[in-house]
């Protein structure tokens, strides 16, 4: 853990615990006293990863001497640093497993997102996708069980023999693992496929091939500069009502359209889902006042960056769990 530099403000804070006897609590370091000085190590969701460099250079501003090492690689690589302590924080896309809490993790939600599936804006059956949509049991049938196999079923046409190519991530991630959920499985390994590492890699393969399909983060999905597609892509539309048709409210075609429908729950969860950061023990110290401050001034910053604010009855509770 990095130590803090100890100024006049802190000696000070030394000085009344000594006169203020019994029952006497400890201040926690508050950002922005310039009171707070070392650096952060942070790895893990690419689905965090952007929201965490703009806490990083936010926090940075308050407090120069405070510097960062945010890395990616995925949730898998966020737990293994964390828990082999090789980071202060790792950045956890998914649900913490019990396995993980029994080796010392400790863990807080800080925002929410989701992940979308996508396919390339050249799939030879868009506009009848972007009609009817995709019901949960055909994502089922596309990525976990296989029985579906040619875009010309997906839509109702037989005489449409163009063969599905499902991608997912080879890496260790919270994506794949929401979305397996939502598909019908239980763990990232369900969904079939070709794995590509990485989410930019992933979401590239798809753009590239018009038979194409996979699955991205919220961020990766939308452009976070025009706040519309990335170009190449498309979301089709989750027929959560399994109407057989594209509801006005099913079909994002825009970065606010798809945070407005996660943050009132229209978007089904999964794959809608908590980032979590997790750290090895409860965190103390600069660790402690960086994590204290996105769980309060820090959530202004996520909804410019695309994803979800925590509620105020979700921060009270990230932050009693830190006392």
């Amino acid at each position: 853990m990095r130590k803090l530099t100890l100024t006049l403000a802190s000696l000070l804070v030394v000085a009344s615990l000594l006169l203020a006897g019994c029952g006497a609590t400890t201040p926690k370091p508050q950002a922005g006293t310039d009171s707070l000085s070392g650096t952060i190590s942070v790895s893990g969701a690419f689905a965090l990863y952007p929201m965490m460099t703009v806490w990083a250079d936010e926090f940075h501003k308050l407090n120069p001497d405070v510097e960062f090492d945010v890395q990616g690689g995925g949730a898998g690589k966020g737990m293994t640093d964390t828990i082999a302590g090789a980071v202060d924080i790792g950045m956890i896309s998914r649900s913490i497993k019990d396995e993980e809490t029994a080796q010392g993790i400790f863990w807080v939600a800080v925002a929410k997102d989701a992940v979308f599936p996508i396919i390339s804006a050249e799939n030879p059956v868009a506009a009848e996708i972007l009609k009817t949509g995709i019901s949960q049991e055909t994502f089922q049938k596309i990525f976990i069980s296989g029985e579906i196999k040619t875009w010309g079923e997906v839509v109702g046409k037989p005489e449409v023999t163009d063969e599905i190519h499902v991608y997912s991530r080879s890496d260790a991630c919270g994506a794949g693992e929401m979305w397996a959920k939502f598909s019908g499985g239980k763990v990232q390994d369900d969904i079939q496929g070709i794995g590509v590492n990485g989410e930019p890699a992933l979401v590239d393969t798809v753009i590239k091939d018009p038979l194409g399909i996979g699955y991205s983060n919220l961020n990766s999905v939308f452009d976070m500069t025009g706040g519309g597609l990335i170009p190449g892509t498309i979301v089709p539309p989750v027929d959560i009502n399994a109407n057989g048709a594209a509801d006005a409210d099913e079909y994002y075609k825009t970065m606010d359209e798809a945070v407005s429908a996660v943050a009132s729950e229209k978007y089904p969860s999964p794959p809608a889902r908590f980032e979590n950061l997790a750290t090895k023990g409860k965190p103390t110290g600069l660790t402690l006042a960086f994590i204290q401050w996105i769980l309060t001034d820090g959530q202004q910053y996520l909804g410019q960056a695309g994803y979800v604010p925590l509620t105020a009855e979700q921060q009270t509770e990230a932050l009693a769990k830190l006392k």
